[in-house]
């Protein structure tokens, strides 16, 4: 597996269609997150407005999210709008908000057509109510699908999410609904946003930046860790599928040795 993922990466003949034949798929990652970033610089390096970069990005989430359900991977989480992102000037946010009610109204053919579940973490409740009915309707209209599973990060703070659940724990624990000697993973999961989620395997981030920004910070942790210097608008299926040969060409120990696994 390594000597074909250096030909990937070395040699640029090989086609989309080759590169997916490389693909294992009883090997892809269940659950797959992205953290888009570089859409202001892109667009900045093209003497655009910042706004550019994110309608490019936008037609890069419908490249993306087709290609992997096609591929069969079972869910992917898209980092679309953090709570610090809140913090951006208010044309900007607005513009943001604008763009994800265009996306749901574009998109939900596309998911009722490939079978994918729409779904949402963070404080939705956050949104302009526009986007938050276009929010309820993907969800009641794709509530049915059994293909992948769509996750959009809205609002989304991994600290805050965490903080959440330890609320919740404690006042189920104030009314006897849960013991303290019942906590354990796999319950104060079951708190999360991404309770009805599959482990998280394989994280990309775009943009040559090499951290994780309060993303899933509690589900990242046995995750592989995938960075790109693709902006986001020029990310491609190519540059999606050598992250997958890539994940599939690590060995995943999870505490073992590779003797253990028999490597």
């Amino acid at each position: 597996m390594e000597h074909t993922l250096t030909r990937i990466k070395d040699h640029a003949d090989l086609t989309v269609a080759e590169l997916r034949t490389l693909v294992d798929p009883l090997r892809l990652p269940r659950h797959m997150a992205i953290i888009m970033d570089g859409n202001g610089r892109w667009a900045a390096k093209k003497g655009l407005p910042r706004i550019a970069g994110h309608k490019r990005g936008m037609e890069v989430v419908h490249e993306v999210v087709t290609a992997c359900a096609k591929l069969g991977v079972p869910a992917l989480t898209l980092y679309a709008f953090s709570t610090e992102n809140w913090k951006r000037p208010a044309p900007e946010v607005s513009f943001l908000m604008s763009l994800l009610t265009l996306y749901l109204r574009q998109e939900l053919s596309l998911m009722k057509r490939e079978n994918i579940r729409f779904s949402t973490i963070g404080l939705v409740e956050d949104l302009p109510s526009e986007a938050r009915a276009w929010i309820d309707k993907a969800k009641a209209e794709t509530a049915s699908n059994a293909g992948m599973v769509l996750d959009l990060a809205l609002s989304y703070g991994g600290r805050r999410e965490i903080i959440e659940a330890a609320k919740k724990i404690a006042a189920d624990m104030k009314s006897g609904k849960i013991e303290p000697s019942a906590l354990d993973e796999r319950t104060f999961s079951g708190y999360l946003d991404t309770r009805e989620m599959p482990e998280l395997d394989l994280v990309i981030r775009t943009s040559g930046e090499q951290r994780v920004s309060n993303f899933l910070l509690w589900q990242m942790a046995y995750a592989e860790l995938y960075f790109t210097e693709a902006l986001w608008p020029d990310f491609t299926e190519r540059d999606l599928l050598i992250a997958i040969l890539d994940y599939q060409g690590r060995q995943r120990r999870f505490g073992k040795t590779s003797e253990q696994l028999g490597s």
